[in-house]
Order: structure tokens, then C-alpha cells, then sequence
């Protein structure tokens, strides 16, 4: 393939502002250091053309400017605080310069809370997928969260921002859901749709997870190819990455070269060349809560 690269230099003059609020119910986390703004920024944009014989159709990477984790503190296991729950510094949305306004800070319960819009898949009237402004390759992230009655969502990682396209074509996602209520978790094969399962590909065993509106705990480790899911404290889904094995598996989904040529082309490399990415919370149109988020750098 042949990439086409042009630098620009144009801020977007926005700012991912503080909104305040109470702390978490659960830890009372640190918050970060807001006392230098951050402005994101479109500093890359790298255009992808196939050569002859690639059947993916051509694409453009964006590259922004990544918040400084050194304004985040740690947690007593030294992990950084993505997000504390009074404030939504660090997060802008997917493909955006700003937090989409249906994103909020549920004051009662310490979270982040997606506003639904009853809209299925979502990003509609001002919602829209998230991302953490800084790329990450070896960790482990935690993140609480708990769903609505029927509610879907999903964490994404090692995404890469795709000029038009949605976070889920380049990244893995560990599925949030509803599994009692709502219809996703019947789909798919084997139950490879329900909480904390590799979506469309691995499902979670043994599937722990607990009921709509009660929280469950997902931590997903990253390390050197090697992913693992865990769903409140349990291992539940292992796999590895840039292998034949995890191509073979992208062949037998919904993400198949057949199916879907640039979803293929960009998870069978998932994270690029770097091989990393951003964290993404999804907008799928229904109410969904997440706090306690932190990430431990294994680098």
C-alpha cells in the first residue's frame, strides 16, 4: 500500500473543559491537574492507497495531539486515574474536538453517564462514541460500569481515529450489555454478544455478569499481543493479536475481508504501526453509566 501525508497546522480552538460535580460512591479517586488546558489539536492526516491487489477501499488516519499523563495522578495501586468523577478533562469525542454534550457527570453516582438516545446505534443528536486523548500499548485498564433495562455499549481499545468512519472498524471491543433484556446477547454464536465478550468473535466464559442497573467491574489487559478480558474479577476471554489465529477469527465474523474489507484491513493490524491506540466508550443510543476508570502502563 502506498500512504500520503500532509501535516496541518490549524488548532480547533477547543478546549476539553472540567464539569464538576461529587465524587465516586466508591473510592473518592484523585483528579487531575486542570490548571493547564488542553487544545486538540489535528497535527496529522495520513492518507492509506491501496496498492494493486489490496481489496480495502482507500482511508485517512488522523493524528491529534495527545493530552500530557503527567496532569493524572495515580490510585494507591499505582495506576493513573482516567477518570475520577468530577470531571471530564482528558476526554473528547471520537473523530471531535469535544465532549459530546450527552455525555455527562452523574453527580449521585460519581460516573460518567451516557444520556440515551433511544436511537439504536446511536450518535445522534449530540452524542457520540468517546475516546481518553492519549494512545496506549501495554496495559491493564479498569473501568466500573452498569447499563440501563435493554442497555448496550462497549469499551473499545487500541482504536486509531479513521477520517468517517466508526471507532469500532479498527478496534477490539469488550461488550457492555444488558444480557437479560436485550436482544444482542441471543445473536451472534455461542453467546460471543454478551457483557465483556470480544464482540462477534469470543464470548465471555463463565458469564458473571450482574443485572441492568447493578455495577460490574471489566478490566482488559493489553501486553505484547496477548488480551485478556476479565468481568467482575474473572478471566473471561484470552486471545492474541497480529497472529494467524486472531486473523483466522476475523475471518469468521462480521469483520471479514469478504464482509468488510477496511474493518479487515484495520483490525487485522490493529493499533497500526505503532501498535497502540486510544480507549473509547460507545454511544449506542441507550443510558449507560461507567466510573473508577484507571489504566496501569505495562511498557
Amino acid at each position: 500500500m502506498k500512504r500520503v501525508s500532509y501535516f496541518l497546522s490549524i488548532a480547533l480552538m477547543s478546549v476539553l473543559v472540567a464539569c464538576g460535580g461529587s465524587g465516586s460512591k466508591e473510592k473518592g479517586l484523585p483528579c487531575p491537574d486542570e490548571s493547564v488546558p488542553f487544545v486538540s489539536e489535528i497535527v496529522e492526516a495520513t492518507t492509506v492507497v491501496p496498492a494493486d491487489g489490496d481489496t480495502f477501499p482507500e482511508y485517512t488516519i488522523i493524528e491529534r495531539n495527545q493530552i500530557d499523563l503527567n496532569l493524572f495522578p495515580k490510585d494507591a495501586n499505582g495506576a493513573i486515574v482516567l477518570f475520577c468523577g468530577k470531571t471530564t478533562f482528558g476526554w473528547r469525542g471520537y473523530n471531535q474536538d469535544a465532549l459530546p454534550e450527552r455525555w455527562i457527570i452523574d453527580e449521585e453516582e460519581g460516573a460518567l453517564k451516557f444520556n440515551g438516545t433511544g436511537m439504536g446505534e446511536g450518535q445522534q443528536l449530540n452524542g457520540g462514541d468517546i475516546i481518553f486523548a492519549h494512545k496506549f500499548r501495554n496495559f491493564e485498564l479498569s473501568v466500573d460500569w452498569k447499563v440501563s433495562k435493554g442497555g448496550n455499549s462497549g469499551i473499545f481499545y487500541l482504536a486509531q481515529e479513521i477520517e468517517g468512519q466508526p471507532i469500532y472498524i479498527s478496534a477490539p471491543e469488550s461488550q457492555v450489555l444488558d444480557n437479560e433484556n436485550h436482544p444482542d446477547a441471543r445473536l451472534g454464536i455461542d453467546g460471543n454478544r454478551q457483557s465483556s465478550s470480544l464482540y462477534d468473535m469470543i464470548p465471555a466464559k463463565p458469564q458473571n455478569a450482574n443485572p441492568f442497573g447493578e455495577w460490574n467491574n471489566t478490566k482488559i489487559m493489553v501486553y505484547k499481543g496477548t488480551v485478556v478480558h476479565f468481568q467482575n474479577g474473572v478471566p473471561v476471554v484470552e486471545f492474541h493479536v497480529w497472529t494467524p489465529q486472531w486473523t483466522e477469527m476475523l475471518q469468521n465474523s462480521k469483520f471479514s475481508q469478504e464482509k468488510w474489507p477496511l474493518a479487515f484491513e484495520l483490525l487485522n493490524n490493529v493499533g497500526g504501526p505503532s501498535r497502540e491506540g486510544y480507549i473509547g466508550l460507545q454511544d449506542h443510543g441507550d443510558d449507560v453509566w461507567f466510573r473508577n476508570i484507571t489504566i496501569k502502563i505495562l511498557d
